[in-house]
């Protein structure tokens, strides 16, 4: 009689070293912001398919509950520090992470929170909360690179999502960021769009302001509001001269550069200088 063999289960085949290679861990953090520029990588739709198949996502709580330690490949921060807890917190954030790129206005200039910056943030508590005791907060809103090194800044209110998969994909691929570092006047030159503030005369802060969305106001007949900030070497003396050669008055120039890149140096200067004025 024949004696039956056991089947033998062999191992499987040891992996290709291309198939070990660990994804890179991205982390997204969030702080004094409101979640806009986290929704920019939510709405990147298809991009985002490819981004989530070449790392692996470790930390997004606008996406996901799950959560993955550090150390990080890579850091987005959105927000800015408005706390003590949140000035601990970022340094936290940066020794866990091999790249830091800051997200947004918020991120990279204290955000429209920055505006309590130039008045006196008690009046402010003690008009919005019934008990201001239990408040704690800092006098200013500042942007991150003001608490730890930042790689990279990326700005916008919010940031061009085509602008975040390029720098993404730049640092993971160990190459520097392709982002623009003109004025939105480029674009709109590019778009064949003509001079709101030549043809108008209507205030655009466009001259002085980074590029990154398109030209999207001045398409619609209306100035630039800076929501990218400062664009490299900006100018913003000469601009407040122009607008006040178009009968703009001094509160209003001020108002102008105090948005949501209030804190930014550039415009954070113009204003304060034009408010000077107003004395």
């Amino acid at each position: 009689m024949k004696q039956k063999t056991k089947k033998v289960i062999r191992p499987a085949q040891e992996k290709s070293p291309a198939a070990k290679r660990r994804k890179p861990k991205v982390a997204v953090w969030k702080f004094a912001s409101c979640d806009g520029c986290q929704l920019s990588l939510l709405d990147c739709e298809d991009e985002l398919l490819a981004v989530a198949g070449a790392v692996e996502i470790a930390n997004f709580p606008e996406a996901t509950r799950a959560f993955v330690k550090g150390p990080y490949d890579l850091s987005l921060v959105e927000g800015s520090i408005t706390t003590p807890h949140d000035a601990e917190r970022i340094h936290q954030v940066r020794r866990a992470s091999k790249y830091l790129i800051t997200i947004g206005a918020c991120a990279t200039a204290g955000g429209i929170q920055a505006l309590r910056n130039f008045k006196d943030v008690k009046d402010f508590i003690s008009i919005v909360y019934a008990t201001p005791d239990y408040i704690s907060t800092l006098n200013k809103s500042t942007p991150i690179a003001d608490h730890v090194f930042v790689d990279f800044e990326l700005r916008g209110c919010p940031i061009n999502k085509m602008q975040l998969v390029e720098v993404i994909s730049a640092f993971l691929h160990g190459r520097k960021p392709n982002t623009p570092p003109h004025s939105v006047c480029t674009e709109c030159k590019r778009r064949g769009i003509v001079c709101v503030m030549v043809a108008n005369g209507t205030p655009c802060l466009g001259p002085v302001t980074h590029a990154g969305c398109d030209a999207l106001c001045p398409s619609y007949q209306r100035g630039c509001f800076g929501c990218y900030g400062p664009k490299e070497t900006p100018n913003t003396a000469s601009l407040s001269d122009w607008w006040s050669g178009l009968g703009v008055k001094e509160q209003d120039i001020v108002r102008a550069f105090r948005n949501f890149n209030a804190y930014a140096e550039a415009f954070r200067k113009e204003s304060e200088a034009r408010e000077v004025r107003l004395v």
